[in-house]
């Protein structure tokens, strides 16, 4: 049975319960007579209600924890994406002996910043900032931020990199 068969069994179960429960009450509030059922029915029902209703508690516990380790897992191949770029962004920059004003100006425009908002940022003119980009691009063999954006992302494609990102797996 399938997951989701699971979940609407058990939702169906609920559903049950909580008519009983509500009917059993309603009809009690309201005064509407009904023939009274046989205590040891009554009993059964009672308790198979209840039992549906933890029934219904206990998977949605187990559905909350798995959805709660989902995320942690997808946070954590995030965190590692994330360092694995940082750690590509390093050392390309190193190969390619950019100064830090360079460095900076290189991580705002793979961020997608324009020339202006990066002049903004690191408090100097578009000017300066496009021959730190011209300077940039000259170093990295590439001819505009296109290029460069594609040579990070070439080489996060690459299996050693992508070794580094995917989570492992309990042997």
């Amino acid at each position: 049975m399938t997951k989701k068969w699971v979940i609407a069994w058990v939702l169906l179960i609920q559903a049950l319960c909580a008519v009983f429960f509500i009917s059993d009450i309603a009809t009690s509030l309201l005064g509407i007579y009904t023939p009274p059922l046989p205590w040891e029915l009554r009993e059964i029902m009672e308790i198979s209600a209840a039992l549906g209703l933890f029934l219904g508690v206990a998977l949605g516990a187990v559905l909350l924890r798995n959805v709660l380790q989902e995320r942690n897992d997808a946070r954590e191949r995030l965190r590692r994406a994330s360092g694995a770029f940082m750690d590509l962004l390093e050392e390309r920059f190193g190969e390619w002996a950019l100064t830090p004003a360079e460095r900076d100006v290189a991580l705002f425009a793979i961020k997608g910043m324009s020339t202006a908002e990066i002049a903004m940022l690191r408090t100097t003119s578009e000017g300066t900032v496009k021959a730190q980009t011209n300077a940039i691009y000259r170093k990295a063999g590439v001819s505009g931020r296109p290029q460069l954006l594609s040579l990070f992302i070439d080489d996060l494609m690459r299996d050693d990199v992508t070794e580094q990102i995917r989570p492992r797996r309990a042997a």
